[in-house]
């Protein structure tokens, strides 16, 4: 093999890359309150595809995406291995499209050194707000009281986004 060339494994991780990126947009085109959140081939050319939904993700929707990529692959040529899966409930928000389906749940918000738990009861197009209730010293006398706190996040100063899962 000459210098700059690359080798025949590597590109044909390379082609496999692509056919399913294309894969996956036709897959996405047909259903189109399903979504991208993660994709990956390894060395091995296991394929981990992990999805999202306007309205999450169930089974049949895995099922499906996975056969679009499946059944047009060619395995005398690509010999790989297939994952496609919901991000799940414990999965960080990524992309500013999940965020809908979440309203009223509870969520921790990192931001730099800041972390804000709350119910998500508010979305746009550019933040989010989030809502708690809170005891605070009274401003007269003893004890305390209960307040409610709002606060208002920018998606692009948040670090990290996980729902809080309540039992």
């Amino acid at each position: 093999m000459k210098r700059g060339q690359l080798s025949p494994l590597l590109l044909g991780s390379m082609e496999l890359k692509e056919q399913v990126l294309t894969l996956l947009k036709q897959a996405f085109e047909k259903r189109n309150d399903l979504f991208l959140i993660d994709f990956s081939i390894d060395e091995k050319r296991h394929i981990e595809v992990i999805i999202d939904g306007d309205k999450g993700v169930s089974i049949g929707d895995c099922v499906e995406v996975s056969r679009t990529i499946e059944h047009q692959i060619d395995r005398e040529i690509h010999d790989f291995s297939l994952s496609v899966q919901s991000a799940g409930a414990t999965a960080p928000l990524k992309m500013v499209r999940q965020y809908p389906q979440h309203i009223g749940r509870t969520i921790k918000v990192k931001s730099g050194e800041s972390e804000v738990k709350g119910k998500l009861i508010e979305i746009s197009d550019e933040e989010i707000t989030l809502e708690w209730s809170e005891r605070v010293p009274k401003e007269i006398g003893k004890g305390k009281q209960t307040v409610i706190r709002k606060e208002t996040i920018a998606y692009n100063i948040i670090d990290q986004a996980h729902i809080v899962l309540t039992f």
